[in-house]
């Protein structure tokens, strides 16, 4: 379903019973709801949680937001990181994470608890410091409190984040090499799995610049580790030993910030949750939510 959600529209589904606990899980850039494994939000509602996923701005079935001045061209963005000037963003996690809130408005949700992966691991961490009042936990998995690159380091990583527009075959193949490159090597996913799931990511929309506006959202993101010692939230800490794109140790450092924040690091799970690895996930959820979420 459409909802109004912060000025703009969002793709949202729920599971479970409408009266459970609400549960929002929040992806990371460039991927879709579709990409949650249905072993992962049928296993919460399952468990009785109100589960919600939806399309991040700038993805798939929800609105595309474009600013006059913040370009959103792989081409355009590297030649102005070329001259040595900031690269304009049309948009922050900021307003990634009232994003949310207003989803939660628009649901009737007064409060929910929060699990959101990479990007969307940043957004869980922004909600927990700028509305921790509409929270009742976060689970914040393979993800960073500090920039990964600024300054020449950063125009250097540009390149590498950048999306282009591909055809339907390629972008198909793009994701069997993702889950090759970041997947989780004790939890692998079939590649017909991953073919089926991109096929169904390029029907619903897929789109380069959304993507880059979203990478130079994550990009522009401020050094959240003082601000992180301050959430006096239930929180925990989930992430891959085989994370070959964001390390553990980061992840570590984000649960070493929080006060009293649970922190799991699990072997072979790299920087994808897999059908085969949504179980122990959805386990590791219940069980922190019922003894520290309420």
């Amino acid at each position: 379903m459409q909802i109004t959600a912060n000025g703009i529209t969002l793709e949202v589904q729920e599971f479970g019973p409408s009266d459970g606990v609400p549960l929002i899980l929040i992806r990371g850039l460039g991927s879709q709801l579709i990409h949650w494994p249905a072993e992962l939000y049928n296993g919460l509602a399952a468990r009785g949680y109100r589960t919600i996923i939806f399309d991040n701005r700038d993805v798939g079935l929800s609105q595309r937001c474009p600013a006059p001045d913040a370009p959103g061209d792989a081409d355009a963005i590297l030649e102005i990181a070329a001259s040595g000037a900031p690269v304009p963003h049309a948009y922050k996690l900021t307003d990634m994470s009232d994003d949310v809130i207003g989803l939660m408005d628009a649901l009737d949700i007064e409060t929910a608890h929060i699990f959101g992966i990479s990007m969307g691991g940043g957004i869980a961490q922004t909600l927990c410091i700028d509305h921790p009042d509409r929270l009742r936990s976060a689970t914040i998995v393979m993800t960073a409190a500090r920039p990964l690159a600024s300054g020449e380091e950063g125009r250097t990583l540009l390149p590498a984040i950048l999306s282009r527009p591909m055809d339907k075959d390629a972008y198909i193949e793009s994701w069997v090499q993702e889950h090759a490159n970041h997947g989780s090597p004790g939890y692998p996913m079939p590649d017909e799995g991953i073919r089926a799931e991109a096929e169904l990511a390029w029907s619903r929309g897929v789109d380069a610049d959304g993507i880059n506006r979203q990478a130079l959202a994550v990009m522009a993101s401020p050094d959240r580790r003082s601000d992180l010692t301050r959430v006096a939230l239930p929180c925990q800490v989930i992430h891959g030993v085989d994370d070959a794109l964001i390390p553990v140790e980061l992840g570590a450092e984000i649960a070493s910030l929080i006060p009293e924040c649970d922190y799991h690091a699990i072997d072979g799970m790299g920087h994808i949750i897999t059908p085969a690895l949504a179980p122990m996930i959805v386990e590791m959820v219940d069980d922190f939510i019922q003894r520290r979420g309420g």
